[in-house]
């Protein structure tokens, strides 16, 4: 009897993502710890390259998990709670700095569903072009006061305040006051 090898080598593009999401870890943390470059992870989770056997061994001991697991191609259970560090919350600055979005929604949502914690300095400014057609901006304020502009309207929040607008328009979030304001931002865009 001849044994057959399968077609293909196995695709751990979707084991790796899983693990790594449910530990938590950004590509940037994971090639730190496994000594395999960003770009190298980044193509081994979206099947563009197949690891060899030392990168295998280098991922499987820096997520704690055997060869084997790491090579079956099955995609991890999901976790009935996942934390995520506030070191590993990714956060975008405006060019001039005033303004910080934490990016605190998941990643997979990203262009349906988006959720900030939002710091604006005082006199800072988070303006925007306009999104796609039906998409809306929810916006409290969590400290300080912030105004909201959308197309030709204006709205003054205070703290524990909140509104909802259409961002298919020019809009954007100002800190009139003498210290740093901070809300929280959902972006809903349309399905």
């Amino acid at each position: 009897m001849s044994s057959r090898l399968p077609p293909e080598p196995p695709r751990v593009g979707a084991t790796l993502a899983g693990l790594r999401q449910a530990r938590a870890l950004s590509l940037d943390e994971l090639s730190r710890q496994a000594g395999v470059s960003k770009s190298m992870l980044s193509q081994i989770e979206r099947n563009q390259a197949n690891p060899t056997v030392a990168v295998v061994w280098r991922l499987a001991n820096a997520l704690g998990v055997t060869m084997a697991e790491l090579l079956s191609g099955d995609k991890p259970e999901t976790p009935s709670i996942v934390t995520v560090p506030a070191h590993s919350t990714p956060a975008m600055r405006s060019p001039d700095g005033s303004c910080e979005l934490r990016i605190l929604g998941p990643i997979e949502l990203a262009g349906q569903f988006e959720w900030y914690h939002l710091t604006v300095q005082p006199g800072g400014a988070l303006a925007s072009e306009p999104h796609e057609p039906g998409s809306r901006e929810h916006l409290t304020v969590l400290s300080g006061s912030l105004t909201v502009e959308a197309g030709d309207s204006r709205a003054e929040l205070a703290e524990g305040e909140t509104a909802r607008y259409a961002v298919d328009q020019p809009h954007a979030i100002r800190n009139p006051g003498d210290s740093p304001a901070l809300g929280l931002l959902v972006v809903l865009h349309p399905a």
